[in-house]
This record gives C-alpha cells, structure tokens and sequence, in this order.
C-alpha cells in the first residue's frame, strides 16, 4: 500500500522574529504560538496562502514532503530551535511513498503542488474584501495592504538574521531617556543605538529585532524581540549611523499581574555604552510615501508611535530644508492618560500648519473614555475629504484591539459621506494606502 505524502507548511524558528503577522492573518487560526515557536497545525491548516505575504522575514515561507501518518506534530514544532532537514527522496522511498508515481510535480494526497502564481492567486482570495454588512463582522486584515506605496524608497531587509549570536550585527546604546513619567503599569523609553561602520540601512516604518542576553527557562538562547523604528532615515543625529526604538517596559502581564518582560527591562536598563545584538531590518510594506503632496494619516496607541514618530521627523527635515512639497500630515494619537503618551511634550511644539494632532485619553479622571476611532468620529468630514484623494496613505499601528475599530470607524466615515466603502477599502489595499501593524 502507497503511504500518503503531505507537504506540511512549516515556520522557520531561526529567523522567525514572533510578530504574530502570520497567526492574525490565518482564516482558519491554523497557526498558534507558545513562548518558543510560531507553529502551524497540519489537521487545520488548508493551503490557503493567507500568512504568506504578511511575513516580513520570510520565515513562514518553508515546506517540507513527509509522509502524512509522520506530520511533525505541533509539540515537536514547539520545541525547534531550526528545521528539521528535509527528507531525501530515499527515506520517503523507504516510507512507503511511491516517488515514481509522485514525480516532481505531481499531485500529493493533499492537493498539487503550487507554483509561485498559485500562490500568489490563493493569497489574494483569501484576503478579498468582505462585503458584509457595515459595522458588523468586518474582516479588517482584508484590508491591509501587501505593497508599499508606489513612491517608497527601496527598503533593505534580512540583512542580518537568525537566532544565533553570531548572525546579529553589534549595536552600541548611545542614549537612553525615559520618555513618560514613572509608572505602577508603565514606563517607556527612547532609545538610541549606534552602529559604528556597520552598514545598517532603514526606512521609517520598518523593525528590528533585539536578541537579549543570556539563555530562557530552557536553557536556549533568547529569541529577539521586534521593536519598529522610531527615528527617519537619516539617523536619530543626522549623519550618523544610527537608529533609536520606543520601548515600553512591561511590568505587568494581562491579567494584571506583576511580570518582568525578558526583552523590554533588558532594553529599558541598558546604559550608555552598552552593546545590543541586533538582526534585521523588517519590512517592505509599511513605508512612507514620497511624492510631492502626498497626505499621510497616522492612527496609533501608545509605542505605536515610533513608525509615526519616524514619519514626521522626516517629513519636518524635508521642511526645514526647504524640500518638503506639500501635502497633509494627520495623527490620532491615543493612551490612557496624557502622562503615558511618549512625546507629548514635543509633539506639542510642532507648528500647526505642519501636522494636525489628535489626542485620544481613555483614562483621564473625570473625564469620558476617548479612543482614537473616536477622535476619527469628530474628524469625519476632514477624514472623507482625505479618503477621496488619491494621494491618501494610512497607517495604523499599535494595540491588536484598536484593529477593528479603527477601520470600522473609517467604513464609517464614507458611509456617511455617501462613499462606498468596500470600493475604497478595496482600492487603498491595492493601491498600498492602507497599512494595518497591530500587536
């Protein structure tokens, strides 16, 4: 009897940087997580491509021929520190699979063999507009865009990758300020690392991991931890081969617990002179545009503030060199109370014909709760104006649960400028207009 062969999807745990991009974008919730390894569940998982083009490592993109009785199980995945080799046609030979009547681009037991087109076609379907009712139900990753903006300069990624120390690049901590007063649930950072004569190019918008020192409860190394950028491309100084990171320490866990996050009390405790290993950079979608008066809105929640902190420092430096050219700069910036907003103080300062903040609290004593899809709400006729021109990219970035409401808020803003939202929608994510980063 011929023993059925799977090409199980597999995710790569030496460069896989735990964004969770991949399990958020899954139809299915095929993919899940543990404190170790991102892992896909071969009884659940269809093929269907969706987690493909939101990876920003490559890492989900591994296959391997087994035979199906032997799938690697999800506790077995759990557990790799690196993929398993993949299994010579000798040993499924000697599996019971038959190679001759497989061939190389036969059809398994579980559906053909995808070419590349396949599965670009399959990612595409999987992630089309869903035209539901309004407000109810809407599939909000059907709507982040997979392209940059067509004028994005060219981003440079995976330079440096991999778990293991030696494949990082050494980064030098230059800076380290506290950027929120001191809180029981809060304290967040700005910080800046030099990276000497290594090459290290980046653009606002993109990430990279830290690796922290030491080894986990298992005796393994660290993985690193994702933090976006929080400075232009030009350097946190100008000139200098640096980059700096808004990082919040966290002190308790969702439930309210007391916790000490392994990376983010590492990096909030780093002193000047100190050295971070670094992989990356990430990310060739969630870039800025670059065209004369092109409008950008930025919607985010607390540390989701570095990429739109990234983008307004440029653009200020486009200003004050006299090489800006017009166009909208539009925030919605939210917290819990104005004392853990990073950058209050200096976004305050910046002149009002530059860029037009608004401030959501959630928290503030005496006051009504106020989340940025609110501040949306208020600001509905500016926002229809925006989502009108073609010209028109936004970004949103910062807590998972701001997600859905965010672009119901915007489903809601055309609706009641008599717009269809499903064609917009729809339009923004080809066009690389709409980009969604959420943790």
């Amino acid at each position: 009897m011929t023993t059925a062969i799977l090409k199980q999807h597999l995710i790569d745990p030496a460069i896989c940087i735990r964004c969770g991009a991949c399990e958020a974008a899954c139809p299915i919730k095929a993919i899940s997580h543990d404190s170790n390894n991102y892992v896909v569940d071969p009884s659940i998982c269809e093929m269907c491509m969706a987690c493909i083009p939101v990876c920003p490592t490559g890492a989900i993109d591994n296959w391997r021929m087994v035979p199906k009785a032997k799938a690697y199980a999800l506790a077995e995945q759990f557990s790799w520190y690196d993929l398993p080799e993949e299994l010579t046609e000798a040993q499924l030979a000697e599996a019971g699979v038959d190679m001759g009547a497989l061939g190389a681009d036969a059809a398994t037991a579980d559906g053909p063999l995808q070419t590349l087109a396949q599965v670009e076609a399959a990612a595409a379907q999987s992630a089309a507009i869903d035209p539901t009712q309004p407000g109810v139900g809407v599939a909000v990753t059907s709507y982040n865009a997979q392209l940059p903006p067509w004028s994005a300069a060219h981003a440079y990624t995976n330079l440096y990758g991999g778990r293991a120390a030696e494949k990082s690049v050494t980064a030098t901590v230059v800076g380290n300020v506290r950027v929120t007063e001191v809180g029981r649930e809060y304290d967040t950072h700005h910080l800046i690392l030099d990276f000497g004569a290594m090459p290290f190019p980046v653009l606002e918008g993109q990430s990279i991991g830290i690796i922290p020192p030491g080894l986990d409860a298992k005796g393994k190394p660290h993985v690193a931890r994702q933090y976006s950028i929080a400075s232009p491309r030009n350097g946190e100084r100008p000139g200098y081969n640096n980059l700096s990171l808004t990082i919040k320490r966290v002190l308790e866990d969702f439930q309210g617990n007391p916790v000490r996050g392994v990376a983010s009390n590492y990096m909030c405790d780093l002193k000047v002179g100190d050295k971070v290993q670094v992989i990356g950079p990430f990310g060739a979608t969630f870039l800025m545009p670059n065209h004369p008066r092109s409008n950008i809105v930025m919607i985010c929640t607390g540390t989701g503030s570095a990429p739109m902190r990234a983008m307004t420092e440029w653009r200020r430096r486009l200003r004050k060199s006299g090489k800006f050219e017009g166009g909208d700069l539009v925030l919605f910036f939210g917290a819990r109370t104005k004392e853990e907003l990073p950058y209050f103080g200096p976004l305050q300062s910046l002149p009002k014909d530059f860029i037009d903040i608004n401030f959501a609290f959630s928290r503030t004593p005496n006051q009504p709760k106020k989340y940025v899809q609110d501040a949306m709400r208020e600001r509905a006729a500016d926002l229809a104006s925006l989502l009108q021109d073609a010209n028109t990219f936004i970004y949103v970035c910062g807590l998972k649960s701001m997600e859905e409401g965010v672009v119901l808020a915007l489903r809601e803003v055309a609706h009641g400028a008599g717009l269809d939202w499903d064609e917009i929608g729809a339009r923004l994510k080809k066009e690389g207009r709409l980009h969604l980063e959420t943790y």
